[in-house]
């Protein structure tokens, strides 16, 4: 079903799935260890005999709107959390795959989740999920989307003072250092920049790459890239399906046109078929054109950036208003280290692609790439409410 209505390539969906199995369990284990704090008697001149200790309570209802793109792995992220917590949820999946996620509900539903306690709104994103965002029974809207659903959305909720989970769109920066290792460089591409058709958040987007290496990075991913698979997302073999649709591969094929019109040149892909966009190279993109900065591309499109100095690496990936994720390819471990702490991002990766995302982490954005953490380690507090109960007097 997954693959039948997002065009997810099956052995990706398969993954996709799998993963719930993992997550709905780090949750459940999370969920038992979160032990409440206390302030013991004395802790401060006054309070000799009084002691403070701490409670969390549900926050009510909460609104997830959930994306095209992994319904299943963020069905994951916001509903065991919610529930485990005490809430009730309302899901509302994008009106182009809302499938996997009604079936979740009802398969929640025969597993014993109270029906009023999980539910599905279906529909447009700015009518049906604006709609809970500006009501005042929602308590929490968890919204993974692009940026100005985002911004709209914390502006509908700030009416009712209503709490806001947002992890929203980025232009992740890819740092490949002169030392760095080229065949990691170009394995961790191809994962990190075509999987789901390069329809991810946090696909490394923006490729920097060491003048020095540039020609070398750019022969050897066009190698990789003529060897993929695109076609039919049901066939075992296939490597990369259709966009979610033909307006996504249209504004793909937009953008590309758009920067090749400012001096860009395209090495290799840069063609559309219907719903399919081929996987693209583009190579003589400067720090100054707006892709390198804040055009987000949804879709496979490598643009390579070239710099000299890890200075100047720095400065251009952090000239975006975005700061989802970044990474850096480099042998030098002590100088990932320091790159990685320089990098204006929630999440920052030292030789691998930008793409990751374990259940266990914090998962945000700064700038514009959102508000809030989504993860085993955050999630559960973040859907939750603390209460400090104070003995006075008790001892």
């Amino acid at each position: 079903m997954l693959t039948a209505e997002t065009g997810k390539p099956i052995k990706e969906a398969r993954g996709e799935i799998a993963n719930v199995r993992i997550g709905v369990r780090a949750f459940i284990e999370r969920a038992k260890h979160l032990y409440g704090e206390s302030i013991p008697a004395g802790q401060e001149a006054g309070q000799e005999k009084t002691m403070q200790i701490t409670k969390r309570y549900p926050i009510g209802v909460i609104a997830a709107i959930i994306p095209f793109n992994f319904p299943s792995d963020l069905f994951c992220q916001k509903v065991p959390p919610a529930l485990l917590m005490g809430n009730s949820i309302i899901v509302k999946p994008s009106n182009y795959n809302p499938l996997t996620l009604i079936e979740y509900v009802k398969l929640m539903i025969e597993a014993g989740v109270p029906a009023g306690c999980i539910q599905i709104l279906t529909g447009d994103g700015p009518k049906a999920g604006q709609a809970l965002a500006r009501h005042p029974g929602v308590h929490l809207v968890s919204l993974t989307g692009g940026t100005a659903a985002g911004i709209e959305t914390m502006g509908t909720c700030s009416k009712n003072l209503t709490h806001v989970m947002l992890e929203l769109g980025g232009n992740d920066a890819f740092i490949f250092l002169e030392d760095g290792d080229m065949d990691l460089a170009v394995k961790e591409t191809i994962w990190g920049r075509l999987y789901n058709g390069g329809q991810v958040c946090c696909a490394s987007k923006r490729f920097l790459i060491h003048n020095s290496r540039k020609a070398e990075f750019i022969e050897r991913m066009k190698e990789v890239i003529s060897n993929l698979k695109v076609g039919d997302p049901t066939k075992e073999d296939t490597d990369m399906g259709p966009m979610i649709n033909i307006n996504a591969a249209k504004r793909i094929e937009e953008q590309v046109n758009q920067m090749v019109a400012e001096g860009a040149t395209v090495v290799c892909g840069g063609k559309r078929e219907d719903a399919y966009y081929y996987p693209t190279i583009l190579d003589n993109v400067t720090k100054d054109m707006e892709v390198a900065k804040d055009m987000e591309i949804f879709g496979p499109v490598i643009s390579v950036i070239g710099f000299d100095t890890v200075e100047e690496a720095i400065e251009i990936a952090n000239q975006s208003s975005y700061g989802l994720c970044g990474c850096v390819i480099t042998k030098d471990y002590s100088l990932g280290m320091k790159i990685a702490d320089r990098l204006e991002c929630g999440g920052a990766i030292v030789n691998g692609a930008s793409f990751y995302r374990s259940f266990e982490m914090p998962f945000g954005g700064w700038k514009h790439s959102g508000i809030g953490n989504e993860g085993v380690l955050t999630t559960l507090q973040e859907m939750s409410r603390m209460k400090t109960i104070v003995l006075k007097n008790i001892l």
